[in-house]
């Protein structure tokens, strides 16, 4: 019986049967990792957003350029050398050379 009188007056074992602990303790444990608005579900989603705003932000940067290209091209010798350089078009009169270096050592 020394011990239960001992463990009762233990300030620890009276922290821990107070009943708003009893309470206060499951459901923070419940919050944080059960419940579908949970810290983990939030933290998944923090996530999930960060890699969304990096996306917009690349497809930004792209569609920046794409419409500095088509300002380009606006002009008909920049159309040409356009053509020419990307998809490798000549007039019918014209002969074209590719020159390939090796790099290789």
């Amino acid at each position: 019986m020394g011990f239960l009188k001992r463990l009762k007056n233990n300030s620890f074992f009276k922290v821990l049967t107070n009943i708003f602990v009893i309470i206060l303790v499951p459901f923070i444990i419940w919050m944080l990792f059960f419940d579908e608005n949970s810290y983990l579900v939030h933290r998944k989603f923090n996530k999930e957003i960060e890699g969304l705003e990096k996306t917009i932000t690349f497809y930004e940067k792209n569609i920046a350029k794409d419409k500095e290209t088509i300002k380009k091209l606006q002009d008909s010798l920049e159309l040409e050398k356009f053509a020419r350089e990307k998809y490798l078009m000549k007039k019918e009169n014209e002969d074209i050379y590719i020159i390939e270096f090796d790099t290789i050592q």
